[in-house]
């Protein structure tokens, strides 16, 4: 199915404009009549240096604090590590935009018949309208293979326009021929970089040294392209020379642009019906009609968000980019919301939480190549300098460079980044089925992170092994002393941290035991895992967050870290019901406090509710993300934008209608009463493919197929009968041979 975001009105800032991408270079294009903006981004235009000092004492500091641990007295915890790492936490500085493109056109009256529409499908943004009696037609698209920004405007009469570009630090704009470059440098003056526009028109070009002009077209192309010193070197004006002298034949590189992106976008698909007239609204229409109307319903909405999601995806992560950052590939200034960095601490993480599920593991390629390539090295040299261990560790955020020590203030000492990003590693082996993905990929980064637990754990008074000092991100608690209650970060194995350990010793046990190799340390990793603390829950049935059932300043917290191992891992499930139902209550507790108040803490919400089977629930925070925290051009808001909230809702739109296990799949598990549609080539771990089609909630037929073969248990939703086959348990046994689809229809 074609998915397009269509708005009928230009974007008034730039939280409003639409994105395209092509993983390293972004565009966010306003579709203004008569003077349209393009705000331009690139990956590795980034603020300051590599931090690589390091704190020679830090491990004495970390065993002192650990002393007030085991002595039981944690009171003044905080300030005695604020006190002790006096100056240990690191600031990291921000992305940077590219600049802004100004193109101007004479005609100056009002714009009618606009529409503006992003081809989910194909990844091309289109505007039309009509002004001043000319009609105007502007597409883009962003190519990965030519490492270009394409816009082609089309007008019925000749016309004219002119091209301006406009950036803080530009060291030099030279306008000649049929191009436009500048040179410009990050605000601290560290890095430079080159912006290039030429153009390809049947007008007049003329140039002023600022700007271009176009005389009498009835087209103009701009391809647009930025090379930096990060990337280049000395040489990458240069290498912006050769990237605009190859840049030609729009319609040829068009093609060749859709036949690339479809290729990922159309691995999956979800179709949910709405009414034709709804469907036929802008999408900020739909948006405020949720919004004005409790009554009003648009399941279409999601599985355009959906799409929207894996737009985003693959418009910002390649197989050969950096990984998505907080913002995706798109900034708007120079100092952007929370430097547009790598928080590590679920907001990476998020970013790729539907990867897998949507068959964009290719897109996945990216965070792995950073994971291997800047965090493993540099959290290597962290772990042995501030830790004294072996193996990896990163803490809750990272930068360019791959800063992996603590940063910012005591909650950011929570070394527990790494060993979450390796469970992505984990993930798309289990996806894919992938040996050599895992021997050649993961493996290595896997044992770093169980390595370094498995030097850091250390034994508490219990004889259990321990984590700390940490923080349960980014939450505190109240410590009860003699002096009254103390707002506290500073704590030992809260949840979260058992349940990432836990996750990453396991994790590595079943790599090497598929690998056969490093038997010793599988039987150290078993022995730790053995002697982690139990999770508990609490006297209100809440499943504790830290050692001990403390009170909280902020009970509707925006994390629910310890409902990690429900989701994204699985370590909680229905054959755990204690703890399923403990977390339920958690996130009962959560909500009656106003929690899920940011983009990102609502869409975790719908993949925590749609884990719990509860498809009601999770269609209402779904509905909520849609009403309380998406912007009109569908771009999540924390407030302000973040891009993981987006990513996030995707994947748990794909939770309610598929989870799965090893070899074993269940069918519209949280599918809200009412649903009408289906979805095609959503994947399940164990190397399946699934299709599926539902009406009114009630499965109608399925199919599935393996790259493996072998045998997978199917659960079907309550009162589902498979025609011509008995089940047991309401669970079908289907055996499958490798690549070919066994397909079934269904009786209610």
């Amino acid at each position: 199915m074609i998915h397009i975001l269509h708005l009928n009105k230009p974007a008034s800032q730039w939280n409003d404009a639409s994105p395209v991408g092509n993983g390293s270079l972004g565009g966010m294009l306003w579709g203004r009549p008569g003077a349209e903006r393009v705000t331009l981004s690139e990956e590795t235009i980034w603020a300051g240096l590599p931090i690589t000092d390091a704190d020679g004492d830090f491990r004495k500091k970390i065993d002192a604090l650990r002393k007030k641990f085991l002595d039981g007295d944690l009171a003044g915890i905080d300030d005695a590590a604020e006190t002790l790492l006096d100056g240990s936490f690191r600031r990291v500085r921000s992305a940077e935009y590219a600049g802004d493109l100004t193109i101007r056109t004479p005609l100056t009256g009002k714009a009618t018949d606009y529409s503006r529409d992003l081809d989910l499908t194909d990844g091309v943004f289109e505007t039309a309208y009509e002004m001043d009696g000319t009609g105007v037609r502007e597409r883009a698209f962003c190519s990965h293979a030519h490492k270009v920004l394409a816009l082609r405007f089309d007008f019925s009469e000749p016309c004219s326009l002119t091209v301006s570009y406009d950036r803080p630090n530009v060291t030099a704009l030279k306008a000649h021929g049929d191009r436009l470059t500048a040179e410009a440098r990050t605000a601290c003056g560290n890095h430079a970089f080159s912006v290039g526009v030429k153009v390809e028109t049947d007008g007049a070009v003329t140039a002023d040294g600022k700007e271009l002009a176009v005389r009498d077209a009835r087209f103009a192309v701009l391809y647009i392209a930025v090379a930096t010193e990060f990337n280049f070197g000395a040489d990458h004006a240069a290498v912006l020379d050769d990237i605009l002298t190859e840049a030609e034949d729009f319609d040829g590189m068009l093609a060749a642009h859709r036949a690339d992106f479809s290729e990922l976008s159309k691995q999956s698909d979800v179709t949910l019906l709405s009414p034709p007239e709804v469907e036929a609204l802008p999408a900020d229409e739909r948006l405020d009609r949720l919004k004005n109307d409790p009554a009003a319903g648009d399941p279409g909405l999601a599985a355009l968000y959906f799409a929207f999601g894996k737009y985003l995806l693959i418009s910002s992560s390649r197989e050969d980019t950096l990984p998505a950052n907080l913002q995706g590939v798109w900034v708007e200034k120079l100092e952007n919301p929370w430097n547009a960095d790598y928080h590590t601490n679920i907001n990476l993480q998020m970013n790729y939480w539907p990867a897998e599920v949507a068959g964009l593991g290719a897109c996945h390629e990216a965070l792995f190549r950073f994971m291997n390539e800047v965090l493993l090295p540099s959290g290597e040299k962290t772990a042995k300098e501030l830790y004294g261990c072996r193996g990896t560790v990163s803490h809750h955020l990272s930068d360019l460079y791959g800063y992996t020590g603590p940063a910012d203030g005591v909650w950011g000492l929570w070394p527990h980044g790494a060993g979450w990003l390796s469970t992505h590693m984990w993930e798309h082996y289990r996806f894919t089925q992938d040996l050599s993905f895992l021997e050649d990929t993961a493996y290595g980064f896997m044992k770093a992170a169980a390595r370094f637990y498995l030097d850091y754990l250390f034994e508490g008074p219990d004889g259990r092994l321990h984590t700390g000092p940490s923080a349960s991100p980014e939450n505190r608690y109240y410590l009860p002393t003699p002096k009254g209650k103390q707002e506290t970060y500073i704590c030992f194995s809260p949840t979260m941290d058992i349940e990432i350990v836990g996750a990453v010793l396991r994790n590595f046990i079943s790599a090497a035991e598929l690998l056969e190799t490093d038997e010793a340390m599988r039987r150290e990793a078993a022995d730790a895992l053995g002697r982690l603390p139990a999770l508990t829950v609490g006297p209100d049935g809440r499943l504790n967050e830290w050692l001990e059932p403390y009170e909280e300043p902020e009970p509707g917290h925006r994390h629910i870290s310890h409902a990690f191992a429900l989701y994204p891992d699985d370590a909680i499930g229905r054959d755990t019901p204690a703890l399923f139902d403990a977390v339920s209550k958690t996130l009962e507790k959560r909500l009656a406090n106003g929690g899920g108040h940011t983009g990102w803490s609502r869409a975790w919400l719908i993949c925590l509710y749609a884990r719990l089977g509860n498809g009601e629930e999770a269609a209402k925070h779904l509905r909520a993300l849609f009403t309380k925290s998406t912007l009109p051009n569908l771009f999540d808001t924390h407030p302000p934008f973040q891009i993981d909230g987006n990513f996030g809702g995707a994947a748990g739109i794909a939770e309610m209608l598929l989870q799965s296990k090893e070899n074993e799949i269940a069918l519209l598990p949280a599918i809200p009463a009412g649903y009408t549609g289906s979805f095609t080539g959503l994947r399940a771990r164990g190397g399946l493919s699934v299709d599926a089609a539902f009406e009114n909630g009630r499965l109608a037929s399925f199919a599935v197929a393996s790259v493996t073969g072998g045998d997978v248990t199917v659960r079907l939703p309550a009162g589902t009968a498979v025609r011509g086959r008995r089940l047991k348990d309401g669970s079908l046994t289907v055996r499958l041979t490798g690549g070919k689809p066994a397909a079934f229809i269904c009786e209610t």
